[in-house]
């Protein structure tokens, strides 16, 4: 019987840039990045978490529930939609969600000819010094999902959700090809001796290789001083966006201080035979793995 011929293709790009706190000034440096990528062959292009401001999360006040929009006719939404329709790109859009009397930190996934596929919303919700996100946002209720689009079936996850392998694990079991995080993290106020991003990055490299896909990692740079009930709060974030073939290995990646449009091109196909050769997902114990359903490990029976 003669094979497949195999062979599909796809170029991925992270992007990373400062953000100001003028919606209309993030959404152009946004469009000019997406038309730079799409100049350089890129099908799927990813922009960083809740890019259209500040990461106003340093801060507990309630007047930044201002920020927030509906789902439905939303502006950025709107016109990150006629942006990936003229270009043909799938741009997954993050921002600030209000539902009624929920908020969510969500994900919008716009396909290349501009139909908005889906909502993610945020499952894993921060807490700690300078990323107060409990404050603002519910836990997600998506659970998590891939959508099929033109180019390759994604799973999209947002920031901490990356630090959880059962993230990762979850959207590739559903078929994810490629898996996405639009990120945002940096300093951390309560520490300045600690700077995460070498395990930000290998944690990731993780998700790609143990799950045999490639994985892309969208983050800002820049200072962000934001205003708080008890004075002022600062971040500086260290972008070091990265796409990770999948293996885990690093195709590209950014520095901590330019803007950034990075680049990668992967067979799908290819990487699906050695995802399936490599046992993996054959070798799974599905009847073993009882315990991830605990918080603490106990009562676990077989």
């Amino acid at each position: 019987m003669e094979n497949k011929r195999i062979g599909r293709e796809v170029v991925v790009s992270a992007l990373q840039f400062a953000c100001t706190d003028d919606v209309s000034t993030n959404l152009a440096t946004a469009e000019r990045l997406v038309r730079a990528a799409h100049a350089k062959g890129a099908n799927i292009i990813l922009l960083q978490e809740l890019f259209e401001g500040y990461y106003f999360c340093q801060a507990q006040r309630e007047d930044f529930f201002q920020r927030a929009n509906s789902y439905n006719n939303n502006p950025t939404i709107s016109k990150i939609q006629t942006l990936a329709k003229e270009l043909g790109v799938v741009i997954p859009v993050s921002f600030f969600e209000e539902a009624n009397n929920a908020h969510y930190n969500s994900v919008a996934i716009i396909d290349a000819d501009g139909t908005d596929l889906g909502l993610y919303r945020k499952s894993h919700i921060p807490d700690g010094p300078g990323y107060q996100e409990k404050f603002y946002f519910n836990p997600g209720d998506t659970g998590f999902k891939v959508f099929q689009t033109r180019y390759a079936k994604i799973g999209v996850a947002i920031c901490w959700d990356q630090w959880f392998p059962e993230a990762a694990r979850a959207m590739v079991l559903q078929g994810a090809e490629i898996l996405l995080y639009p990120t945002a993290i940096g300093s951390e106020p309560q520490d300045e001796g600690l700077d995460s991003r070498e395990h930000w990055r290998r944690v990731m490299q993780g998700h790609a290789g143990a799950n045999l896909v490639p994985l892309l990692a969208s983050n800002r740079i820049g200072k962000e001083i934001v205003p708080t009930e008890h004075g002022k709060s600062e971040i500086t974030f260290y972008g070091n966006s990265f796409i990770a073939g999948p293996t885990g290995e690093l195709v590209a990646s950014a520095d901590d201080k330019e803007e950034a449009v990075l680049i990668a091109k992967f067979d799908l196909d290819k990487i699906k035979l050695k995802r399936n050769s490599w046992g993996v997902f054959r070798d799974r114990r599905p009847d073993l793995y009882k315990v991830l359903l605990t918080s603490d490990g106990s009562k676990i029976s077989f």
